[in-house]
């Protein structure tokens, strides 16, 4: 079995996966487009110790700050993990780009000298990729990326064809407010817990590499580090793009894949967890 825990940032979809883990005895690998990256822990919110239930662990802290990871790799990584493992696998992230590149039959073919978008600008390129739900990962300044990711076949149209079986996939969800106000606290216990300094020392080490630019909670701390924003100003930054980056993530997977949907009860999220393994259990028996 395969169970796919997607959802927006900070919704919780870490404590479930790891729950689900021990559940199904079942090894973890992570969907997240950052937490691939060695060292970029706080601003990545990649599990801790304390959320670590106990089973393995894969594509998290694989990579250099340094390299360049794409979702080619991530593609030919997680097929391989899943070609090799006969057990249960929990796969946890909100990169659902990758997770339908490495699950279905999903193939790009870049088109990088199209003059078809010529005329648009870089924002408006961005703006159409946000309604066909793909701008995920991409900056708008980085015009060769928008126009190839415009230009990609994704699936060549073609129906979504699955290439594995008993796959199950779970969406967390939950008010708009609640996530909101969840992300801004995020944000400042992220400050909290040492942020600041985890953003300089990648910065003194590597430089301001394409993982920095890319990484929401790094990009606007490097600013404020260049000195042309306050911390506060870094800090309401940071924010306005995590909630503006769930926003996305909701989009894509609406228009994306077909998620059964949980609202999170942040009360007691053992109701959650209840209510997930219920189903999931349904749908296995019912496969039987």
């Amino acid at each position: 079995m395969i169970l796919c825990v997607v959802g927006p940032t900070g919704v919780g979809k870490t404590k479930l996966s790891e729950e689900l883990s021990l559940k199904y005895d079942a090894i973890v690998v992570n969907c997240d487009a950052m937490q691939v990256y060695k060292e970029m822990n706080i601003g990545t919110a990649k599990y801790t110790k304390d959320e670590d239930l106990g089973k393995p662990h894969y594509l998290f802290d694989i990579v250099s700050p340094k390299e360049n990871y794409t979702v080619y790799d991530y593609q030919k990584d997680l097929r391989d993990i899943l070609d090799k493992n006969k057990g249960n696998v929990i796969l946890v992230g909100g990169t659902g780009l990758y997770l339908k590149a490495g699950l279905y039959d999903y193939e790009f073919e870049e088109r990088e000298n199209s003059l078809e978008f010529e005329q648009f600008t870089n924002e408006e390129l961005l703006k159409m990729l946000e309604q066909k739900g793909m701008a995920e990962g991409v900056h708008v300044n980085n015009r060769r990326r928008l126009i190839s990711r415009l230009n990609s076949s994704g699936n060549n149209n073609r129906k979504d064809i699955l290439l594995y079986d008993d796959v199950y996939f779970i969406g967390l969800t939950t008010k708009r407010e609640i996530l909101y106000e969840r992300l801004d606290k995020r944000v400042e216990e992220m400050m909290e817990q040492g942020l600041l300094q985890e953003v300089k020392n990648l910065y003194d080490k590597y430089g301001y590499t394409k993982a920095m630019r890319t990484g929401i909670c790094y990009k606007e701390i490097v600013i404020y580090l260049k000195g042309l924003v306050t911390l506060e100003e870094s800090i309401r930054l940071m924010q306005q793009k995590c909630r503006n980056y769930a926003k996305r993530q909701y989009i894509w997977f609406k228009y994306q894949m077909k998620i059964d949907w949980f609202e999170v009860d942040y009360a007691n999220f053992n109701n959650t967890i209840d209510e997930v393994v219920k189903h999931i259990d349904c749908k296995i028996s019912n496969n039987d």
